[in-house]
Parts: structure tokens; C-alpha cells; sequence
């Protein structure tokens, strides 16, 4: 006969599930947290968007009212980054930034290009279109921090103003091929300046992430489209050469 001091095998404390699953619950509670706010940020971003891209049929003399209603739209999005952040900074950065990071480079790209359109000024400064917004800027625009390398809390990473930049540029090759059908001859010759700039600046980063390198690819397709926009142009004598 058996013992009854030998030991039990093959019993496991349900407590231990139990506890599993209060973690699992816990979660999904912070994961459905941030999808609601996540979902008000997504709106607002198609919502800034379809503002911004009024560009591609306003003449830039035009689109002062445009840039004006831009800036509002994005300080919503501002707001609610806030309020992202002041939940995602609870919990270690990288457990749940994969549900914000397209997110936060939408909202990057809406201020960039808010920016190159000449929004985003200073109220002492006069407006200034054709300017890149740095990552620095970015952030105190949309008052989060940048590249945080020994805090870990929610922040603007270099991959996400990166990936707004090639998005950027990717809107600017739409730009110079509407702004011909507007008439507007000179800005094609900006936005080449502009692009090959960001083109030469993105030859000199050594990308380690794949989808960032993927997409910087592109990059030089769309630095061909916008030359074939000018050369057509030019072709036609209605670009005049700057002098020197």
C-alpha cells in the first residue's frame, strides 16, 4: 500500500492560470484603452489630410485659409498625443508601441508637410514656405520627446520622423505634377531642390530598419518623377533658369 506522505504527481495549482489569466485581462484593458484613443487620433489625422491635400488644387498664393485650418487640425491631434502618451508612458515603451508607431508617423507627416507649405510659424516670424521641420521641431510641436536613448517612456523615434519624411516626399511628387495643371511653374523647381536635398541627406544614413530602408527606396523614383515634371517644362520655356 501506498504512502500518504509521497509526494502528488501530475497536480498543478490552478492559481497559477488564474494569475495568467488576470494578466491577460490586465492587457487587453490597456491594449482597448489606447485602440479608443487611437481611433480619435486616426480620425483626426484623415480629417488633417483631406485639408492638406486641398494643396494639390489651391495656388500657393491661395492657400493661406487652407494652412490656417491645417494648424487647428493638428493641434487636435496634438491633444490627443497627449493623451496617448500620458497612458503609454505607464507601461514600458516598446510592450505596446507597435499599435501607435503608424500612428505617430501619420501624424509626423502632417506636420512636415504643414510646415513645407509654410503652416506651423511662430507668430513673430512670417511664414515660410519650402522649409524642413527637424525632428526637434516636430516634437515641440507636437510636445512629446524625441529619441529617448535612457528613459523609457512614449517619445518620437528617428524611424517615425524618417518614415514622415519619405511620405513627404512622396506628396510632393504629386505636388509639382497639380501645381503645372494650376499654373504654377516655379514650385515644381522648389520642390526638385527640395527633394533632392532630403534625397542626398537619406544617401548618407546607414538604415537598419527594413521597412525604413524599403521605403527609402523609393525615394529615388520619385526624385525622377518630379526631374521629368521641370525637364517637360523646361522643354517648353516656361521655367526661366535662375540667374546667377
Amino acid at each position: 500500500m501506498a504512502s500518504t506522505n509521497s509526494p502528488s504527481f501530475g497536480m498543478v495549482n490552478p492559481a497559477i492560470f488564474e494569475h495568467l489569466q488576470a494578466k491577460i485581462d490586465e492587457d487587453a484593458q490597456v491594449r482597448e484603452e489606447l485602440r479608443s484613443i487611437l481611433q480619435t487620433l486616426e480620425r483626426q489625422g484623415r480629417s488633417t489630410q483631406s485639408i492638406l491635400s486641398r494643396a494639390h488644387s489651391t495656388p500657393s498664393s491661395q492657400l493661406q485659409d487652407t494652412i490656417i485650418e491645417a494648424d487647428k487640425s493638428i493641434l487636435q491631434q496634438v491633444e490627443t498625443v497627449g493623451k496617448l502618451g500620458a497612458v503609454a508612458s505607464k507601461y514600458p515603451y516598446y510592450k505596446y508601441n507597435g499599435t501607435w508607431t503608424r500612428d505617430m508617423q501619420n501624424a509626423s507627416f502632417a506636420i512636415v508637410l504643414c510646415g513645407w507649405l509654410g503652416g506651423l510659424t511662430a507668430e513673430d516670424r512670417e511664414t515660410q514656405p519650402g522649409r524642413l521641420l527637424t525632428i526637434e521641431e516636430v516634437g515641440e510641436i507636437i510636445r512629446v520627446p524625441v529619441n529617448l536613448k535612457t528613459e523609457d517612456a512614449f517619445h518620437l523615434t528617428i524611424e517615425e520622423y524618417l518614415h514622415s519624411l519619405i511620405s513627404l516626399i512622396e506628396e510632393l511628387a504629386r505636388l509639382a505634377t497639380n501645381s503645372v495643371t494650376l499654373g504654377d511653374y516655379h514650385r515644381p523647381l522648389q520642390i526638385s531642390h527640395f527633394v533632392k536635398d532630403l534625397h542626398a541627406g537619406f544617401q548618407i544614413l546607414n538604415l537598419k530598419n527594413d521597412s525604413l530602408r524599403r521605403r527609402s527606396d523609393s525615394i529615388k523614383y520619385n526624385v525622377k518623377k518630379i526631374e521629368d515634371v521641370v525637364y517637360d517644362l523646361s522643354l517648353r520655356d516656361l521655367v526661366r533658369r535662375e540667374k546667377p
